[in-house]
């Protein structure tokens, strides 16, 4: 995807390091860091700025709406996915009769809040069969009172890609009134994203996308903009905020611009805007062709050193993330570290992330390190 010099260019913080941490944090291209220094310069224009930083979001707004397949005006922005969801289960107004499908490879932000609403619905827990969520097991739990289901396209835990065609089709058949929301925050900028069907799309902008903190993707179809418009209180995502009624009754806009509840995090949109526009230009198609062997070139190694990751690869659907349970594992995490390759360890777990960016030679130098620890 990237020639030695073009990536040594675009990414000069890779030059002494192997890399293997996206799903936590990216590393942002030079083009992102200039997207910060003009967002800077046009703020030194004082109000004057504003013009520019308007500017910016629509454009962010059609390159994020493009890598999704919406239409502009189906997509919005926010801080984070927490806020996201918060705002979802505002628009929602879920009651206890109601029932929540969430799964047990969901990040906490997207299953949480459905457990400290006013009052919680019903919340039935989709659970993963040797790291992998079958629709079968799905079946059961869906009925006329599910109102949502959520789901992640790619698991932060392990890397499970979501079989998303079987999947749908599912809840449309046995929950035909069950609204989906999907997390694509380990997937927007590393696999084509295909949510056919889908009423609620949510990402971060600081991992795939080569984003900074502070941002949040939301889209939502103009077919589910009236269900799910937020409730929130605010004034930038308001029709008469500044009219003279504003204190007698709140008109919000519809839909995805509901998320944006107040002033936007104009830095992280500069940033997100350039670092799409850097994928876009590459393709994330090309992305997944260039960072996919890799990934199975991982996956083969470490199982050749009888490590077992969590979940094993589709080698026609892969994701960027491979995961695995292993004792020593902060010891192995350390050397790793020490010899400048870069991965997630959490209460026992190592994460391993894969993006376009990434080299053969970085998954050699992870598993020369694996390997030593395996013997």
């Amino acid at each position: 995807m990237l020639t030695p010099q073009n990536r040594l260019r675009d990414f000069p913080a890779l030059a002494h390091m192997a890399y293997l941490n996206t799903a936590a944090e990216s590393i942002p291209p030079l083009c992102t860091h200039e997207a910060i220094a003009q967002y800077v310069r046009d703020k030194n224009a004082g109000m004057r700025g504003r013009v520019a930083h308007y500017a910016a979001v629509e454009r962010c707004r059609d390159i994020s709406a493009r890598l999704l397949g919406l239409a502009p005006e189906e997509v919005s922005f926010c801080s984070c996915s927490s806020e996201a969801y918060n705002l979802l289960a505002s628009a929602l107004q879920l009651q206890s009769h109601d029932e929540v499908i969430i799964t047990d490879l969901d990040f906490p932000a997207g299953a949480t809040v459905w457990l400290n609403t006013p009052t919680p619905p019903l919340t039935r827990l989709w659970r993963a069969q040797q790291g992998a969520l079958r629709t079968a097991d799905l079946l059961p739990l869906l009925n006329e009172r599910t109102r949502l289901v959520q789901v992640s396209l790619v698991s932060f835990l392990n890397g499970h890609r979501l079989d998303w065609t079987p999947f749908i089709r599912a809840v449309r058949e046995v929950a035909p009134r069950a609204l989906v929301s999907v997390d694509i925050t380990q997937a927007l900028g590393r696999v084509v994203v295909d949510c056919a069907g889908a009423d609620c799309l949510i990402s971060s902008t600081h991992k795939w996308t080569l984003g900074i903190h502070g941002g949040c993707v939301v889209g939502i179809p103009k077919h589910r903009a009236q269900a799910l418009t937020t409730r929130a209180g605010g004034w930038y995502h308001l029709e008469n905020a500044f009219a003279p009624d504003r204190f007698e009754r709140a008109v919000g806009k519809l839909g995805a611009a509901s998320y944006s509840v107040g002033m936007p995090n104009f830095v992280a949109l500069y940033a997100l805007n350039a670092s799409l526009r850097y994928l876009a230009d590459i393709g994330v198609a090309n992305i997944a062709a260039h960072a996919d062997p890799l990934v199975l070139r991982l996956e083969a190694g470490l199982r050749a050193l009888g490590l077992q990751p969590m979940v094993a690869q589709d080698p026609q659907q892969c994701s960027g993330i491979l995961a695995l349970q292993m004792d020593r594992s902060a010891e192995v995490h350390a050397a790793l570290e020490a010899a400048e390759v870069h991965v997630m360890h959490n209460a026992g777990r190592l994460r391993m992330a894969v993006h376009g960016y990434n080299t053969a030679e970085d998954v050699a130098r992870c598993l020369e390190i694996f390997g030593k620890f395996a013997k």
